[in-house]
């Protein structure tokens, strides 16, 4: 077998082998925009591509370190861990954090990346648990297996006259990023800069891999989303809606046409891009998003979880340290 990195000729090939859009090879060109080093690896028999993934690097400030992230990627076996160990040595890192797009089917899951040398991560970046919809069921199947409350809320935007349009129009851009930055100031959380969001729109949307669902009530704008697609998923990376007219269920609304729409594009799986764990409460201040996706009636899936491949013990301790201390003042000064 040969590990290579994948040329740009090969990118139709690479697109079928991944499963995930943050595998795909138009998301890592978004990445490359942002300014990270990233690296698309293929597994090579006889010149036939049989799996590949792509990680980027990050520089550490004040240290000639930088730390690799495989998020979504393959089941990860020696051949790999050969691979990337073999790239971070030649990427000065100090740890590569991976993120398998993988279910869990037991205890042995983790065990078999323990095998190999990687140790379960103290910080996931993508959560361990989502909510999936199978978007192959008719309509009438989705909305029985919703929750009450959801499909009671689901009538009232429709009777209030909320209204939900799609678009790709870059106008409708500056509405979702204003909504998208109320609601993290709202909410009290870190989101994305204004420039990600735009690299993310202008790097998808040529592909025909994002799209806008914007709900409007008297023509005011109340909710957002950019959704994306890649295979024969839909997802629902990010969204934003206004503090105002709460009471006419926009988000609701916008949900269900979003779950529609990933129908009528022939999609079979609708991703809602995380959810806490099945012993979620109301402490948690992630409840609230965690509780609306499941009144969809959605799947709740577990993934093998997060893991980290040392490749410099001495350093990733110091970074770890290093990361919580960081995260300890900006969650201090953000309350």
């Amino acid at each position: 077998m040969i590990v290579r990195e994948v040329l740009d000729k090969e990118k139709a090939a690479y697109n079928k082998l991944v499963k995930h859009v943050v595998q795909s090879w138009e998301w890592g060109e978004f990445r490359k925009k942002v300014g990270l080093d990233l690296a698309r690896i293929g597994h090579f028999e006889d010149d036939k591509m049989l799996s590949a993934y792509q990680l980027t690097f990050h520089s550490v400030p004040f240290l000639k370190q930088t730390i690799g992230y495989l998020p979504k990627g393959p089941m990860v076996d020696q051949k790999t861990v050969e691979a990337l160990s073999d790239l971070g040595d030649k990427k000065n890192a100090a740890f590569i954090k991976i993120e398998p797009n993988v279910i869990a089917s037991g205890q042995t899951d983790g065990e078999q990346l323990e095998k190999l040398g990687l140790i379960p991560s103290a910080k996931s970046l993508f959560t361990r648990y989502n909510f999936l919809i199978d978007l192959t069921k008719s309509e009438g199947e989705l909305l029985s297996a919703m929750h009450p409350k959801t499909r009671y809320n689901i009538g009232l935007a429709q009777k209030k006259g909320v209204e939900v349009y799609e678009s790709v129009d870059d106008s409708d851009f500056e509405i979702y990023l204003k909504l998208y930055f109320e609601t993290t100031k709202r909410q009290g959380y870190f989101g994305h800069t204004p420039d990600y969001h735009k690299l993310v729109w202008e790097t998808l949307k040529p592909s025909k891999m994002a799209r806008f669902l914007i709900a409007k009530y008297k023509g005011k704008p109340l909710t957002a989303w950019m959704l994306f697609n890649f295979g024969e998923t839909m997802y629902y990376p990010y969204g934003g809606s206004s503090n105002e007219h709460k009471e006419v269920m926009a988000s609701n609304l916008v949900a269900w046409e979003a779950i529609k729409l990933g129908k009528r594009l022939g999609f079979s799986v609708f991703d809602m891009w995380g959810a806490l764990g099945p012993e979620a409460t109301e402490a948690d201040p992630w409840y609230g998003f965690h509780r609306f996706k499941a009144g969809y009636g959605p799947s709740h899936v577990e993934y093998i979880g997060t893991y980290d491949l040392i490749l410099k013990p001495t350093y990733y301790n110091l970074l770890n340290i290093a990361d919580k201390l960081r995260w300890t003042f900006l969650r201090a000064t953000r309350r």
